[in-house]
């Protein structure tokens, strides 16, 4: 994911490599911190496949590594974008590195094909505890901090899943079911 974000943050326009860096620990936040051993290992990658370009910008001190996105680069973050891997999709860090830069998909229709993914992933049965092959529920779970580990799981899980729905125009529907059972 680390280079779908380099991809995704050149398209905005050029950047130093250290503001880049700085925008991916952004994104990816402190699941997934980011180095200079991973990120220039990455952006050399990327450079030596063409990808992204690099010039050097001379200042006041050190000269500093300017990086582009090549046309290529641009291709091959869409084509990313539109076919993502399934754990890129049923990893929420992962995805939000996805829907980070999912507008840059010039279709709708591809953009929904991947939120539709999302979504259907989401809404399969899942537990981080089992009996045997069988998923807990949270009404089975004892233990006051993997209930507390569920009760939020569910909570972010429910409110994802609405937002996919609202975001691909399913939401109304399911209201009107759920003010129906109340």
């Amino acid at each position: 994911m680390l280079e779908l974000a380099i991809l995704g943050f050149l398209a905005n326009g050029p950047l130093h490599g250290y503001e880049l860096r700085r925008r991916v620990a952004q994104l990816t936040g402190y699941s997934r911190p980011v180095s200079d051993g991973s990120l220039y290992p990455a952006l050399k990658r990327l450079a030596k496949t063409g990808l992204l370009e690099r010039h050097t910008e001379p200042g006041a001190g050190a000269a500093r590594q300017v990086f582009t996105l090549s046309e290529a680069g641009h291709e091959e973050m869409l084509r990313r974008l539109r076919a993502p891997a399934d754990p890129e999709i049923t990893d929420f860090t992962k995805f939000s590195t996805i829907l980070a830069f999912l507008s840059f998909l010039p279709e709708v229709d591809d953009q929904h094909a991947v939120l539709r993914r999302r979504l259907r992933f989401l809404e399969e049965p899942a537990s981080f505890f089992y009996d045997g092959d069988r998923p807990l529920r949270l009404e089975d779970v004892t233990d006051p901090y993997r209930r507390g580990l569920l009760v939020i799981a569910r909570a972010m899980s429910g409110s994802e899943r609405e937002w996919l729905r609202e975001t691909l125009g399913e939401n109304s529907g399911a209201r009107d079911k759920q003010r129906a059972h109340r």
